[in-house]
């Protein structure tokens, strides 16, 4: 869907509850400073349970479309969490804050799992092995050990890590089929280790997002911060 775009909010009295969810998501955000935020331009809805919310450079802030239900005391933590020059431990309350918002509740119901393909034992037992690899050459084997998912549904990205919303820990890294079939191993690895450099965040208390921190460790293992391929119809990125 395309962005939401903010306006400017004509009194302060509170959003009708019969707005849909993203204006009223939105007009919520607004009155409670979000616009404060440097560089924002709009706001997306997501159903992913995986990632909460994420802001980058685009200016685009992409957060699940259960917010829209959440106490405002959960969306100032929001806006508390993506202000500049907030300390880092305030910065972990507001992020534990808006966490421990049951999103799945309000969430969509969860499509059927897709069935496994033939050839997809083998390609899972590679990247377990790549992995590995990876690990060792460059984060020290300081990471876990994490599961891996090949997804035929995946249009929009190359790969995505899947953070725990409890706990906050990575769960498992999904990697488009069609990327892993027709691309070779050498961009395969690429797309790997650009979902390592998030699990490298998840794993450290550091946002999952595609800021600065991110773009210096992407630097740092020697891959592009921004991972892109042209497939099909549209333009992938990793996640």
């Amino acid at each position: 869907m395309p962005p939401i775009r903010f306006r400017s909010a004509p009194d302060p009295e509170a959003p009708s509850l019969t707005l849909p969810p993203g204006e009223l998501l939105a007009r919520r955000l607004e009155l409670l400073g979000i616009l404060a935020v440097p560089g924002l331009k709009g706001l997306v809805l997501h159903g992913n349970r995986s990632v909460m919310l994420s802001y980058g450079a685009s200016g685009v802030l992409r957060i699940h479309e259960g917010y829209a239900e959440a106490p405002d005391y959960v969306l100032e933590a929001v806006v508390r969490f993506l202000l500049p020059g907030i300390p880092r431990p305030m910065r972990k309350v507001a992020e534990t804050t808006f966490l421990a918002f049951p999103v799945e509740h309000r969430a969509a119901p969860r499509r059927r799992p897709e069935r496994p393909q033939p050839g997809d034992l083998e390609s899972l037992h590679r990247l377990g092995e790549l992995h590995s690899r990876l690990n060792a050459e460059y984060f020290g084997n300081a990471l876990r050990p994490i599961a891996f998912r090949l997804s035929g549904r995946m249009r929009s990205r190359l790969g995505e890590l899947a953070v725990d919303v409890k706990s906050g820990r990575p769960s498992e890294i999904a990697l488009s089929r069609r990327h892993v079939r027709r691309h070779g191993w050498a961009e395969v690895s690429h797309t790997v280790l650009h979902e390592m450099v998030h699990q490298w965040q998840a794993e450290n208390g550091h946002p999952v997002d595609h800021g600065a921190g991110f773009r210096r460790k992407a630097r740092e293992v020697g891959i592009a911060p921004s991972a892109k391929r042209h497939l099909g119809r549209a333009e992938k990125k990793a996640g």
